[in-house]
């Protein structure tokens, strides 16, 4: 077969094309951060699942490992169970007072699409709703939120929606058009926080959450996951270079920090952590995959990141008489 001169020079340019993008996200070595500000990832529904008490859970994780920073999702069907015009946040509010009180740093995740499964947490009320209705009772719920805690010393950034990009999760829908309203919304109730949007670590350049009008992007971080359609466990093989260079191109043209958001540091097991052995959760989270983990943040370069797991961490100490890593994780934090 003969192939035009114009194709092989076309064939040639993107072959050049490709080893070049190539060495500059997997070839080289990061330079590691000098020093890694840490933080967890909190929910009321995980440590329901898990069957732990959530103010003794929260307060070990503030009290006994000294957390300073933390993520906290408010999910929507937890604070208006019942109707449109009714708000719990009781919770919260406790939350929100406890923190104040040891200077911790909180970022709130708010929106439809928070951490955890199902990862949209509609209430019950909303799920007949049309997708205008629920998006305009989403601004709504929005704007209850940023006013009653933009006044807060301890509340430093808000998380609009989870992952916004990636199709995970029990959701009616995704609309980036109806993410930037709920941006500009945040931003025009409170100019003095940081808007943070998050996006999937490894299968992502991060120019989307980088293009959408927020300050910060987070991303996630895992290094070994369940592939519940294939059965079997995958071992991501990008190396901390490869999270490296793209935050900096992120920093390059958009003039935007990359921090983690959700550090893997909790099993991920077929058919969820309470109804697997522990051998079964040692074989994506163990106390040796946990350094792993944290040495494999470090170098990366980025110098923010927050633990997926803390309410799993005490589980494990609490209930099963396993609390190296939650004794690892106290090492780590007080560096």
């Amino acid at each position: 077969m003969i192939i035009h001169p114009a194709v092989k020079y076309i064939l040639m340019v993107i072959l050049v094309l490709i080893v070049i993008v190539f060495i500059y996200f997997f070839v080289g070595f990061s330079k590691p951060a000098n020093k890694v500000n840490w933080g967890v990832n909190f929910s009321v529904k995980q440590t329901e699942f898990l069957g732990l008490d959530t103010h003794e859970t929260y307060l070990a994780l503030l009290d006994d490992l000294k957390i300073k920073n933390v993520k906290i999702s408010v999910h929507w069907d937890e604070i208006q169970p019942n109707s449109l015009y009714d708000y719990d946040v009781e919770e919260v509010d406790w939350e929100i007072r406890e923190a104040e009180k040891r200077n911790v740093k909180v970022i709130l995740a708010i929106g439809m699409k928070t951490p955890r499964w199902p990862e949209c947490h509609l209430p019950q009320w909303a799920r007949n709703q049309s997708k205008e209705d629920q998006q305009e009772s989403i601004l709504r719920m929005i704007t209850f939120l940023v006013e009653r805690y933009k006044g807060s010393s301890t509340v430093t950034a808000w998380q609009v929606e989870n992952e916004p990009f990636l199709n995970f999760g029990a959701c009616p829908w995704y609309d980036r058009n109806f993410l930037k309203k709920e941006i500009a919304l945040v931003k025009d109730l409170d100019n003095n926080k940081d808007v943070i949007i998050t996006d999937s670590g490894e299968f992502s350049l991060w120019f989307k959450p980088a293009l959408t009008g927020g300050d910060v992007v987070g991303i996630t971080t895992y290094r070994r996951v369940w592939q519940d359609s294939f059965k079997f466990y995958f071992d991501y093989f990008f190396p901390p270079v490869y999270y490296q260079r793209r935050a900096e191109l992120v920093k390059l043209l958009f003039n935007k920090k990359v921090i983690g958001t959700e550090l893997q540091a909790e099993a991920w097991c077929p058919n969820s952590i309470i109804n697997a052995s522990l051998e079964e959760q040692d074989r994506t989270m163990s106390l040796g995959r946990f350094k792993e983990v944290v040495t494999f943040a470090k170098n990366t370069g980025i110098d923010t990141f927050y633990f997926w797991g803390g309410e799993w961490w005490y589980w494990l100490k609490k209930n099963h008489d396993r609390p190296e890593i939650w004794e690892e994780a106290r090492k780590i934090i007080s560096e």
